[in-house]
């Protein structure tokens, strides 16, 4: 039985499911106007202070999952109705405060925002700009610090707060991770979605015998639908109509042969060289260390890999990929990538999708599932790739010092990438994850948990091949163009 992390989780899927079964009878247009009385049916509300204002937050959800009223280029945007729950004062003086004679704390302060009054600090929050100088002084620790949960989710600072109090996120900034959406409590930030697209292109393939309609999934799937086998959900994905499904482990077998190659040929010259599979990593560098990113790898991600590849086989493909990415649907529309993958779609999209059209996975057969090898499938979490090079490594006997620096999370990225520039890391190839614990730390999973790990591991030991080289020996790649060219 599926269960939710979370109401926010919940919610999202609730709209996320009707937008599906309306796609499916082919009546969206008709009927999308009710889906928030659908979702809140009151009269009493769920989570707000009133039934009205949960439905003109939901009207904001349907409009930004099938693309109404957002002009913005950014695939994660703020729902400005339901972004008004959080504290808005971000630093207040506590109960611990003594009043003491040395006064640091106003002394600290830049903008003068802090006086006594009675013998104890207070802060004036019109004047305040959030510093957070007082509080490391204090020597009471009394000045409490409740800065919003998605500006502490967001390690690539994009976040800020307007003068209406609302969350407003820096296009210029945001690398599309998507932590700022997990994170939210109210659900206030979401990612645009491709569901309808996804579907409406399903639905045209049982009309057209020229068109084929391929899933590809994320090695990270592993650790999703729990309640249920990994087999079952591949033959619920094929009931939605997909021509077939395809591991994205297989391009990342591609990946990790075509990375080690270049890391031979390069790193003498280069010196550091960074991988190039997850995209919010590639996206931080570009944009906060543009004077490096002649470092990262050339290589194309493990989706653009192998939606070339069944390109190339199937002229009549198309390719969705599911997973739990948010960056990956800025990926794909790089002007590179676009005859790759068609469109992404995420784990709880999937699992909307699948339940709007009545597909239950507990009854389902147990489809097949044996297209990679187990390197290819731990690319799901940190150190996979890293571990997947060392083995092609040791394998073609190739001399080359390979000293990985695995970075798991933007903050570790960011070390790495400092130490980088100023020629002090101590290694030659930086393994970056924007996500904590690698892609099974996505923001759109369906299961947010320290056991992933060992489910991908153990995903990856059912592997019918244990080496790269064996997954990939049936397939001509040679022509395939597996280098991106960065702006």
């Amino acid at each position: 039985m599926r269960r939710f992390e979370n109401h926010v989780q919940k919610i999202k899927y609730e709209v996320l499911r009707e937008i599906s079964r309306l796609v499916l009878e082919g009546t969206l247009k008709e009927k999308k106007h009710l889906i928030p009385e659908v979702i809140d049916k009151g009269p009493e509300p769920r989570t707000r202070c009133c039934i009205h204002k949960e439905r003109a937050i939901t009207v904001e959800r349907v409009n930004l999952a099938i693309g109404d009223n957002y002009t913005s280029n950014n695939v994660i945007q703020v729902l400005d109705e339901a972004c008004d729950e959080c504290p808005i004062d971000r630093f207040v003086v506590t109960e611990a405060c003594r009043g003491c004679l040395a006064h640091r704390c106003t002394d600290v302060c830049p903008v003068g925002a802090i006086t006594f009054i009675n013998h104890r600090a207070y802060i004036n929050q019109h004047k305040c700009i959030e510093c957070g100088k007082c509080k490391n002084v204090c020597p009471y620790n009394a000045i409490s610090d409740v800065m919003r949960p998605c500006r502490r989710a967001c390690r690539a600072d994009a976040l800020s707060i307007n003068e209406k109090k609302k969350a407003v996120i820096d296009d210029e900034k945001c690398i599309q991770c998507g932590a700022c959406v997990y994170q939210c409590p109210f659900g206030a930030i979401m990612d645009k979605s491709y569901i309808i697209d996804a579907l409406e292109l399903l639905k045209e393939s049982r009309l057209d015998s020229n068109l084929n309609v391929y899933a590809i999934i994320a090695p990270a799937i592993s650790s999703q639908f729990t309640y249920v086998k990994i087999e079952q959900v591949i033959t619920g994905i094929k009931k939605l109509g997909f021509h077939d499904v395809v591991e994205v482990a297989l391009g990342a077998d591609m990946v990790a042969l075509h990375e080690t190659k270049e890391y031979a040929e390069s790193i003498e010259e280069k010196n550091v060289i960074t991988s190039s599979c997850c995209p919010a990593f590639v996206s931080y560098i570009q944009k906060n260390y543009p004077e490096i990113k002649d470092k990262i790898s050339s290589t194309v991600s493990p989706m653009i890999a192998i939606s070339k590849l069944i390109k190339k086989i199937d002229p009549k493909g198309k390719v969705v990929f599911i997973g739990p990415c948010t960056a990956k649907k800025m990926e794909i529309k790089q002007e590179n990538f676009s005859e790759s993958t068609d469109y992404v779609i995420t784990f709880e999209e999937l699992a909307a999708m699948i339940d709007a059209a009545d597909i239950r996975l507990e009854e389902c057969e147990e489809g097949l599932l044996n297209n990679a090898s187990f390197f290819g499938r731990i690319f799901a979490r940190s150190g996979g790739l890293s571990e997947a090079i060392n083995h092609i490594i040791e394998e073609e006997n190739l001399e080359v010092d390979f000293r990985p620096i695995r970075c798991d999370g933007l903050d570790e990225c960011d070390k790495a990438l400092k130490m980088t520039k100023v020629n002090r890391l101590n290694g030659n190839f930086i393994e970056g994850m924007a996500c904590k614990g690698g892609c099974i730390g996505g923001a759109a999973s369906l299961t947010h948990g320290p056991k992933d790990k060992n489910e991908v591991d153990k995903y990856g030991k059912l592997a019918l091949e244990s080496k790269v080289k064996d997954s990939l020996r049936i397939f001509d790649v040679d022509d395939i163009e597996f280098h991106r060219k960065f702006s």
